[in-house]
């Protein structure tokens, strides 16, 4: 995956003149923002439980051009979806799904595709932010890659946040975007997820490992090891990822096995601190100490023990993923994803079917 590949300057001229076309305004005008996919390499399903992950993102994602509009008004085109979305930045917002509600929601993309933009509206205006400026944007992304696993949903969020922070001069750092794109999954789509995604997507280098600990916020990245003068040239050839489409796409915030499984987490946390004497803790895996874990694991039920297993066990797959990409260990670094693998499907019990992409590399290590 070349550092330049993505997206292409005739990607870029092409959104460009039909912003442009849309707006009646010049090329040269309009912006575009590029918010790429992001892959989990370790730390798959733990971020909503505050542990630490790992991540990095693709020369793959979406592209999202605009203008500011000269007034209140939203005027959306997507390259996926027919139609046209239209709202005004002061018309007030209201999620859409409760988080608690567990029950399934029906959503047409093919209708409902410009509610994403009105999710960014929703979180700049719950943080008291004033937009008195719309935009004029055309949307796309990779052809069939939407709903693929790979957080398109946290990248066309991300997207959207950044076209009108811009459009209406918000000064706001990759931190506090990170915050509201939680807002639109969390709060406006009742999503009960993470941050791993659009923290990849916001904090992610060229070539390096992303780490973020999802409790504390804290990141930094992990730089492979310099091999010789030639060193980039060297690490790129000493492993390589390839993204295997299997064709199935699923929705999160249509599913509710997600949020279900996430209240399973939560539970083994309250069951496991009650023990532990730390009942008032707020009820999260990442709140457990190691040791109380291991002393009190046997009271929780079945499910319950699978997911507090697989939270400790990824945690743990992390912390040694870390070491192995900075001293250049790769084939370590594989083996330790095919694990994780293994126990998302075990433990945290995904169903294998639905897991919409698969990583290799030359070691064959493989992540579903």
């Amino acid at each position: 995956m070349g550092e330049w590949s993505w997206p292409s300057e005739a990607q870029l001229n092409g959104i460009r003149q039909t912003v442009s076309e849309m707006a009646g305004r010049g090329i040269e005008d309009v912006r575009v923002v590029v918010s790429p996919y992001r892959i989990c390499p370790l730390g798959a399903h733990i971020d909503h439980q505050g542990g630490t992950v790992s991540a990095m993102t693709i020369n793959k994602g979406i592209l999202l051009g605009f203008v500011p509009s000269g007034d209140t008004q939203v005027i959306l085109r997507s390259g996926q979806f027919k139609g046209e979305a239209r709202f005004r930045v002061d018309e007030v917002q209201c999620p859409r799904k409760n988080a608690n509600d567990a029950s399934k929601i029906e959503i047409d993309e093919e209708s409902d595709w410009g509610s994403y933009a009105r999710g960014a509206l929703y979180a700049l205006q719950s943080r008291q932010n004033s937009l008195v400026q719309g935009i004029i944007g055309y949307i796309i992304g990779p052809e069939g890659m939407d709903s693929s696993g790979l957080s398109s949903s946290a990248a066309v969020g991300v997207a959207y946040l950044m076209a009108l922070e811009t459009a209406n001069n918000l000064a706001v750092s990759p931190e506090e975007n990170i915050e509201y794109d939680r807002l639109i999954e969390n709060e406006f789509w009742g999503l009960r997820n993470g941050i791993l995604d659009q923290s990849a997507i916001l904090l992610s280098s060229y070539g390096c490992l992303l780490c973020m600990n999802c409790k504390t916020k804290e990141h930094k990245l992990i730089h492979p090891p310099k091999l010789g003068e030639n060193h980039e040239t060297e690490w790129q050839k000493a492993y390589k990822i390839l993204l295997a489409f299997s064709g199935l796409k699923h929705n999160l915030t249509v599913n509710p096995g997600y949020n279900r499984r996430v209240a399973e987490c939560q539970e083994a946390a309250a069951v496991l601190l009650h023990a532990s004497g730390d009942g008032a803790a707020e009820p999260l895996l990442s709140n457990v100490e190691p040791e109380a874990y291991q002393t009190h694991k046997h009271i929780l039920e079945p499910n319950l023990a699978k997911r507090a297993e697989h939270y400790f066990s990824e945690n743990m797959r992390v912390s040694k993923g870390f070491e192995a990409w900075a001293s250049g260990r790769f084939e370590d670094f594989g083996t330790l994803i095919s694990e994780s693998g293994l126990s998302s499907i075990q433990n945290y019990e995904c169903d294998p079917s639905k897991g919409s992409w698969r990583i290799w590399s030359t070691v064959q290590w493989c992540w579903i």
